[in-house]
């Protein structure tokens, strides 16, 4: 899969549809571990597989803050990119929502579909999809997401 490049003057043909589907992306426990790291974050479901056992999940999970960042490799390659992109940068999220834990040893993907564009400025480009990652084998979505970028081209 690869990113759609459209002209400025057709980015709206876009909203409502699916964008595209990232490949599989594996979540580790070895990721987990450096996520719990990073953050300061290290409750035992995400990092004690004995006692993870004994919760409703039956292992160890991944944070759910650790899925809302791996957002970034999954959807490297299925953006949709208005031409003569300079740069585009994160302005937030509407909403997000963890709807399922992802077991540690999962591979997870994502989907964006296109919400919204508006040109704010000329040449910078609000844009708001709807991104929803999947677990491999489940049929319950890890989490759901508004994500806003601007796109700033030339």
């Amino acid at each position: 899969m690869s990113n759609t490049i459209v002209p400025t003057d057709k980015l709206g043909d876009y909203v409502g549809k699916v964008i595209g589907t990232s490949d599989w992306f594996p979540v580790t426990q070895e990721r987990i571990n450096a996520f719990a790291d990073a953050t300061d974050d290290w409750q035992f479901i995400h990092l004690d597989q004995e006692k993870a056992k004994d919760t409703p999940f039956g292992g160890t999970i991944a944070h759910g803050f650790l899925t809302l960042s791996l957002l970034t490799p999954m959807l490297s390659k299925v953006n949709l990119v208005p031409e003569g992109l300079k740069m585009a940068v994160n302005y937030g999220f509407n909403k997000v929502r963890f709807i399922a834990p992802v077991p540690s040893g999962s591979n997870i993907r994502a989907t964006v579909k296109l919400d919204s564009v508006e040109e704010k400025r000329p040449g910078e480009f609000m844009m708001v999809n709807t991104i929803t990652v999947d677990i491999e084998g489940s049929e319950t979505p890890a989490l759901i997401a508004e994500w806003i970028t601007m796109a700033f081209t030339d």
